[in-house]
């Protein structure tokens, strides 16, 4: 890039920290089997990075679940339907978030890397505020804290794919220019999040929720494997519009220097 970048907005679990971004998909699994869904992981996946309430109401209208339900309840699912779930989802989460703020391997180094640089950074996430202050404390414990980070709950609720999240970071860092920062992530809804700022937008293929595995179960793939499923995850990521996709955090590094 040929623009001096003033920020680097990232995104949380699956992006910074939480490897593969599983303690969201927990919480969700567990609601939905709990209301006879079983989803699969294919369908907890497809909403990663949304509003939580957003998560499970697109969830509700994905035809196989749809059609579960209205077998089931008698009658399709609707808003107060998901407002049950998520009255659900959020105590679910909040129990085992703490578990899962450990920063991502690479995340700390490239950080303080991008900040020598005198670049800021900033943070968007799917998560809401009683969640984000789980999570914010305890990664900053691990060794990981970016500049400031807004949630959904700070833009009346339009969270991603909108960008209103990054609009605030930009404000809140005094970036002189949307052109000037770049939003990195590890979901579709980032993608088009960082689009729809009008930002140059890299998607982060190791760890992230579009991979979807564990560390160990990645490590534990034969290198054919990993550049397969790699492979699988750079083509969503490239579908959704991302300018880049790097290989895991410290690629970001290639787009700022």
């Amino acid at each position: 890039m040929s623009k001096k970048i003033e920020a680097v907005i990232f995104d949380w679990a699956g992006t910074t920290v939480d490897y593969g971004c599983f303690a969201p998909v927990q919480a969700f699994m567990e609601v939905f089997t709990e209301a006879g869904m079983e989803p699969s992981m294919e369908e907890v996946r497809e909403p990663m990075g949304m509003l939580k309430w957003d998560h499970i109401r697109t969830m509700l209208e994905m035809p196989r679940i749809k059609e579960c339900w209205t077998k089931k309840y008698g009658k399709a699912p609707q808003d107060s339907d998901a407002d049950a779930l998520y009255a659900r989802f959020e105590p679910a989460l909040l129990k085992i978030l703490d578990q899962f703020a450990a920063p991502k391997p690479y995340v700390i180094e490239t950080v303080n890397k991008i900040r020598e640089m005198g670049i800021k950074i900033g943070s968007t996430t799917g998560y809401t505020d009683v969640m984000m202050n789980v999570v914010v404390p305890k990664a900053e414990e691990l060794g990981y804290a970016p500049d400031c980070w807004f949630s959904p709950d700070a833009v009346n609720g339009m969270g991603r794919p909108y960008p209103y999240m990054i609009f605030k970071n930009l404000e809140a860092l005094q970036v002189s220019s949307a052109a000037k920062a770049i939003k990195a992530g590890d979901t579709v809804s980032d993608i088009l999040e960082g689009k729809n700022a009008g930002m140059f937008t890299i998607g982060i293929l190791e760890g992230s929720s579009v991979m979807g595995l564990h560390q160990d179960e990645f490590e534990a793939l034969t290198e054919a494997e990993k550049e397969e499923r790699l492979a699988a995850a750079k083509r969503k990521f490239k579908d959704a519009g991302a300018d880049a996709v790097v290989r895991d955090i410290r690629g970001v590094l290639d787009y700022i220097r």
